[in-house]
């Protein structure tokens, strides 16, 4: 079921308040994400599961010059969260005003008297407020003041460490969508809609549906292995470019171009859910369009078979 979304704090319905939140940014939702939310079920089960993020996520609004890195937007951040039994996602718009907010602030305005909450929870390096004024010490003993009880989860580690999404982002960055989607419990994908490219593709033989990155990361340039979510529900395997294209040379930006295999039909407007697999190569340079239509040949053949191998396993259905 779904998770009803709440873009704010004010102005809460009384179906939504009291319930038991987790607080965080969420970005890519991951196994240690999910830690949280089932140590928080397992502490209070007779209260309805929520999440306080923030949209954008701060560091978009205190790092504007960064290159892009999220892992999951708003949309799809709702969807992983809304799998994992979240029944509202209370994410509030931060901006510059809501920046500015005191730590102490945060705790009565929103959680308590704007949201109703009775049970939260948090990592122990969750920080809040004007300049990070607030820490999880102090949101557990104000908690406490405002009759509000409080989880303080020890993050999910493994031998490398905690999971985190800094960790899944150089992974991906580095390669390697496989050890990734172990992190994430799922693929890693791009959601995007299908916008309209030069049409080379079709030209070379293997029309591609054009999903801009957009605010996501960009991780690693090459060729992978994919399957493509279609609005309709069902997946499609596919083979996917992420990178600059330099056998054409067109000096554009970094983009996503998906071949569906065996697919009939127009995608132009739609919006695709993009999962890497596997990394088949990275991105290089060809001597002309033929050597290059040779290689994609080769791609989409590897693509196939990689693909067929996790169909025979089970990991997601035949189109």
């Amino acid at each position: 079921m779904r998770a009803h979304l709440h873009t704010g704090w004010r102005h809460i319905p009384a179906e939504a308040r009291g319930m038991a939140a987790a607080l965080g940014n969420f970005d890519g939702v991951h196994l240690g994400h999910a830690h949280l939310l089932h140590t928080l079920h397992t502490a209070r089960p007779d209260l309805g599961l929520a999440v306080v993020t923030f949209e954008p996520h701060p560091r978009e609004l205190f790092r504007p010059q960064d290159p892009p890195f999220r892992l999951t937007l708003a949309e799809e951040r709702l969807a992983a969260l809304s799998a994992l039994g979240v029944r509202h996602v209370f994410q509030i718009p931060f901006d510059a005003a809501f920046s500015a907010m005191t730590a102490e602030r945060f705790v009565t305005d929103v959680l308590h008297e704007g949201l109703g909450l009775r049970h939260l929870a948090c990592g122990a390096d969750f920080a809040f407020g004007h300049r990070r004024g607030g820490n999880a010490a102090f949101l557990a003993e104000r908690a406490e003041e405002l009759g509000i009880g409080m989880t303080t989860v020890p993050a999910l580690a493994d031998e490398g460490g905690p999971y985190s999404s800094t960790r899944i982002r150089r992974l991906l960055q580095d390669g390697y969508p496989e050890r990734a989607a172990e992190e994430l419990g799922r693929p890693w994908a791009i959601r995007g809609v299908v916008q309209h490219g030069d049409k080379r593709g079709r030209l070379l033989g293997f029309p591609t549906a054009n999903v801009p990155l957009g605010r996501h990361l960009e991780p690693a340039r090459g060729v992978y292995a994919v399957t493509v979510r279609l609005p309709d529900g069902r997946t499609w395997p596919g083979v996917a470019n992420i990178g600059r294209r330099p056998t054409i040379d067109d000096g554009q930006e970094s983009r996503l171009e998906v071949h569906l295999l065996d697919f009939e039909g127009d995608l132009y407007g739609q919006t695709l859910s993009v999962a890497l697999h596997t990394l088949l190569r990275e991105e290089r340079r060809f001597e002309g369009l033929d050597a290059l239509k040779a290689q994609i040949a080769e791609d989409a053949a590897t693509a196939r078979s990689y693909l067929d191998r996790l169909v025979r396993a089970g990991a997601f259905p035949q189109a």
